[in-house]
């Protein structure tokens, strides 16, 4: 499973984790000084979501939750439950 959003393209990037040691100078120290550099990988923050696509039908998609948060999919209408009709006399 691939950790691409499926709406964006929003996927995994690529940097360092630098590791330090020493006293910054600003508390009174000579300064830090790098010890180690390894690769480390960014991914994006996917949710598992029901989502209505334009021909009513409902799809589970893989989005991230900038999309989610701008509103670039419409979520499953759940009806409530135990909901009756109005049945007017």
């Amino acid at each position: 499973m691939s950790c691409v959003c499926e709406i964006c393209g929003k996927g995994q990037l690529i940097g360092n984790r630098v590791e330090t040691r020493g006293r910054a100078k600003h508390l009174k120290g000579v300064g830090t000084k790098v010890t180690g550099i390894t690769r480390r990988s960014f991914k994006p923050n996917l949710q598992r979501v029901r989502v209505t696509l334009e021909n009513g039908s409902t799809k589970t998609m893989r989005v991230c939750t900038q999309c989610l948060r701008c509103d670039a999919v419409t979520r499953r209408i759940v009806h409530k439950p135990f909901e009756f009709k109005n049945i007017s006399k």
